[in-house]
């Protein structure tokens, strides 16, 4: 099964069971994050972990799913950036917060099947950044709670607004 099928089987559940993040999953992709506002929520997520004493890597990527910068703060468990990456890759690629999918599967049943799609990432963290509405990019946090990582990533995406 090609790739593209299957994701286009995941968006339609996802529309499904997405509740609220239909009008976020239909908005439209914009041009790619410039790396001043790319700078603004890294910042705004790094202070927010810096506040809380969180040991997290933070991902922001393009509206094409492509790393524009990563940090991993001092004492963050290796796989954090790869999972951090992830998140944030997943919310771009699938228009919204990965809190979306997470919560699917939670819910067991049928939405099992976005386990095997292969680059998705169902752990809360991951949000895409939004800007005139459209998707510009995104960000994913990973090395805390997942809660937590979403805190971080929130922080991030509301330094634009």
């Amino acid at each position: 099964m090609k790739i593209a099928s299957v994701i286009v089987r995941v968006f339609a559940t996802l529309l499904l069971i997405g509740g609220s993040s239909i009008a976020l999953a239909q908005m439209p992709y914009g041009a790619p994050i410039a790396l001043d506002q790319a700078k603004k929520v890294m910042a705004a997520a790094e202070a927010e972990a810096k506040k809380n004493n969180w040991p997290v890597a933070i991902v922001i990527v393009d509206s094409g799913g492509n790393m524009v910068m990563m940090q991993k703060l001092d004492n963050t468990q290796h796989a954090s950036v790869d999972i951090a990456r992830g998140k944030a890759a997943t919310a771009v690629n699938l228009r919204r917060p990965t809190k979306v999918l997470e919560d699917a599967i939670a819910a067991g049943g049928g939405n099992l099947r976005l386990l095997a799609v292969n680059g998705v990432y169902p752990l809360e963290g991951g949000i895409p950044v939004v800007v005139d509405g459209k998707i510009i990019g995104g960000i994913g946090v990973s090395g805390v709670q997942s809660g937590q990582d979403a805190q971080c990533a929130a922080a991030g995406q509301n330094a634009l607004k």
